[in-house]
């Protein structure tokens, strides 16, 4: 179990490196649902395995994908809320990571009861895969909401005036 959860932590840092190398958060929303469905896929590929070194290499892909997807929708979050709002919009975010774990725990282990470990590890897998899926396909709409903001702080730069101008010069006069 140790070896597991070491694993998990190199790839922790491995995701958390690779985020560091990020010059801005433009990307960030095509990645969490990536990263989240390979989380999923590692969960699922755990659950079939029986071999502890393919675990341990699946374990650092597991570590980097919940890294990944865990501080990028943090970095997002935070770059989008008023800095008025933001500690109390942190707030329930952590409640939503930190404070419903317990329950998910609780269930998980009673599903491993019943099932086994395997089985609930690959069914959490899948409920990441729909859960990536879903966010995907709401990614447009969050866009829409996002890129405003991003254009206010300078993330997405406005259209420059001279291609304004040329755009209006090349527009024919309605008669």
């Amino acid at each position: 179990m140790g070896f597991l959860m070491g694993a998990s932590g190199v790839g922790a840092i491995a995701g958390g490196m690779f985020l560091a190398t990020r010059k801005n958060v433009l990307g960030l929303g095509r990645l969490v649902p990536l990263a989240a469905a390979t989380f999923g896929a590692g969960l699922i590929s755990l659950g079939l395995s029986r071999s502890l070194t393919l675990s341990l290499a699946l374990m650092l892909f597991i570590g980097g994908a919940m890294m990944t997807q865990m501080a990028a929708s943090n970095t997002i979050l935070q770059t989008i809320v008023d800095d008025d709002k933001r500690g109390r919009v942190m707030s329930f975010y952590s409640m939503a990571f930190l404070g419903m774990a317990p329950f998910g725990s609780l269930l998980a282990g009673a599903m491993a009861h019943q099932i086994g470990a395997p089985r609930t590890v690959m069914i959490s897998g899948t409920i990441c895969i729909a859960g990536a899926a879903w966010f995907a396909s709401r990614l447009g709409a969050i866009r829409e909401h996002v890129h405003p903001i991003y254009r206010t702080l300078g993330i997405i730069p406005e259209i420059a005036t001279g291609i304004q101008t040329a755009s209006a010069i090349q527009t024919p006069p309605e008669e």
